[in-house]
């Protein structure tokens, strides 16, 4: 049986396919959205109280290094065998070299399920890999344009892409449960920390809405960029696997990075591409983050990459 959590995905996907009037608020959706990446760095931040440490250093150069080079191989591959225009294959290239929060959120709860070793830091994956995706991304288009780009706007997308809502959270989160740790705050933080899988099992259920939303009607026309996001974690998956295995974390650690190098943005790498990119075609990025890759990570995925890892 799939973990339970698993279940609200797949309910809001079945409501979503036959057409339920079945909604989440969008005001409800933004406060779950909210809580999540919270709880998220809270708990990263009070499991490396007292931990941290410069080890910790060349963790982060070689996961942030995952979210630079993985849009440097998609990009071609986009253009050239998925036949996207330069904007969306720049576009699409950033939202698989960035991460998404629900797939963390998902792995996070299934290594917990089953007692996996993982280190506090994991949380920080997310920040490390999502900045430089999106900014080698934007890079890409500049070079497929022959154009270096305004400074003026670069600073801008600098400043959106630090100070968007997601970053603050999880950053601001982790040094909240660092400086207090799990007993200190836990007046606070047991509240979040208590309703963590409550909440996700209903942003799942929003999830599952929104992703059937867009595979409704199947959109066959582009049934090369369908196959690419299905196949794409499974590959990416492994690079995710081998530069854990290389840093030698622990097995939970390994599964985490494997399941967000396999998972691609429909958060904040949208919100950055449409200032970078306005040409892209958002619709298409959604397609196939949230329509497939997002689905088969959650429904398949991160059960098989935990198989791979332990092979390794």
């Amino acid at each position: 049986m799939p973990d339970i959590i698993v279940m609200f995905f797949l309910l809001g996907l079945v409501a979503g396919l036959v057409k339920s009037n079945l909604t989440i608020p969008h005001a409800a959706y933004d406060t779950l959205s909210l809580l999540l990446m919270l709880t998220i760095g809270l708990k990263g931040g009070m499991a490396m109280y007292g931990n941290l440490s410069w080890g910790l250093i060349p963790e982060m150069v070689g996961v942030a290094a995952l979210g630079g080079v993985i849009p440097l191989i998609l990009a071609p591959l986009l253009r050239r065998v998925v036949r996207l225009s330069a904007a969306d294959s720049a576009s699409l290239a950033a939202h698989y070299g960035s991460v998404s929060a629900g797939t963390f959120a998902v792995a996070l709860a299934y290594v917990e399920s089953r007692g996996l070793a993982a280190g506090a830091e994991t949380t920080l994956y997310l920040v490390m890999m999502e900045l430089p995706a999106i900014m080698v991304g934007i890079a890409l288009y500049r070079r497929f344009q022959g154009n270096g780009g305004k400074s003026a706007v670069m600073e801008g997308l600098w400043h959106e892409t630090l100070t968007n809502r997601g970053v603050i959270l999880l950053a601001g989160g982790v040094m909240i449960g660092a400086l207090y740790g799990p007993l200190q705050g836990a007046t606070v933080t047991d509240l979040y920390t208590g309703a963590f899988h409550g909440v996700l099992a209903l942003f799942l259920l929003e999830m599952g809405l929104t992703a059937a939303e867009t595979l409704r009607p199947l959109p066959v026309r582009h049934w090369r960029l369908l196959a690419f996001a299905l196949a794409a974690p499974l590959v990416l998956a492994l690079a995710g696997i081998a530069m854990g295995v290389l840093l030698g974390l622990p097995e939970g650690s390994v599964l985490i990075l494997a399941a967000l190098t396999a998972s691609a943005s429909y958060i904040a790498a949208p919100a950055a591409m449409r200032t970078a990119i306005p040409e892209a075609n958002i619709g298409l990025a959604m397609l196939a983050s949230l329509g497939v890759t997002f689905p088969f990570n959650v429904l398949v995925g991160i059960p098989l990459y935990h198989q791979l890892t332990q092979w390794f």
